[in-house]
């Protein structure tokens, strides 16, 4: 039995960014469609578990690039499940360029809710997902905890709106991504690279919602961001460590 997904995409112009590479959230959207497609091949995909009235959620992830793929260039993405307990399961992921070299990892923390009462669900048994379990290593280092970046920091006020919402209705998992890295200028992109970026997403964003986001540099080229609610109570707090730029 396979337990690794392996799935292969192509750079479009499209879906590149200024500098003419794949930016951080279309490769966050390329993680959760492998994610998705995964699990549905397997039995615990999106209908399975709206059979269920339950919903998959991501709780946390982090992602390591050593190198950013650029126009036309083929990427394999390979993931598979790492462990599962009974409230939270792992998922990694390995990005390789078209001679098989990594150039990137990701891992995820994922739980299961329940669509009416939004609590979380119990993961034993759901599908066959325990089976799937491997000892595939990633080398990078888990999701961990995020120090607030609200505190002493002036927020950067924003609106949920139409194109912020995923398919249940709430803020996109990558929009929150996007929001972040729209906090820093555009020199920064043109210097650096991100060599790793990690959120913890805390609560749900709804539509017509007014957060503010904030930023907080804790050593040269390591920042803290959390994007808050009208209360000040963080929805998403996000890691990133940049690097001079090899291109």
């Amino acid at each position: 039995m396979e337990k690794i997904g392996t799935f292969d995409f192509v750079t479009e112009s499209y879906l590149l960014d200024f500098r003419g590479r794949l930016p951080l959230p279309m490769i966050g959207n390329y993680l959760l469609h492998c994610a998705g497609e995964h699990a549905r091949q397997k039995g615990f995909g999106f209908n399975d578990m709206s059979e269920r009235s339950c919903a998959w959620v991501l709780s946390r992830i982090a992602i390591e690039m050593t190198q950013y793929p650029t126009m036309s260039e083929p990427i394999t993405i390979r993931t598979w499940v790492e462990d599962v307990g009974r409230l939270f399961t792992n998922r990694c992921f390995a990005l390789l360029d078209k001679e098989g070299n990594n150039i990137g990892y990701a891992r995820s923390i994922w739980a299961a809710i329940d669509l009416e009462t939004r609590k979380p669900s119990d993961l034993t048994g759901i599908g066959k997902l325990e089976e799937y379990v491997t000892n595939q290593p990633c080398p990078i280092d888990k999701p961990g905890k995020i120090l607030p970046a609200e505190t002493g920091t002036e927020g950067e006020p924003y609106l949920v709106r139409y194109s912020d919402l995923d398919v249940n209705g709430h803020f996109n998992s990558i929009k929150y991504i996007e929001h972040i890295l729209n906090l820093f200028d555009i020199d920064t992109f043109r210097e650096k690279e991100i060599s790793r970026f990690e959120i913890s997403y805390v609560a749900e964003g709804r539509y017509g919602m007014q957060l503010s986001l904030h930023k907080k540099e804790t050593a040269p080229d390591r920042y803290i961001t959390s994007i808050c609610d009208t209360e000040g109570k963080a929805i998403c707090r996000a890691a990133i460590t940049w690097k001079q730029n090899s291109y």
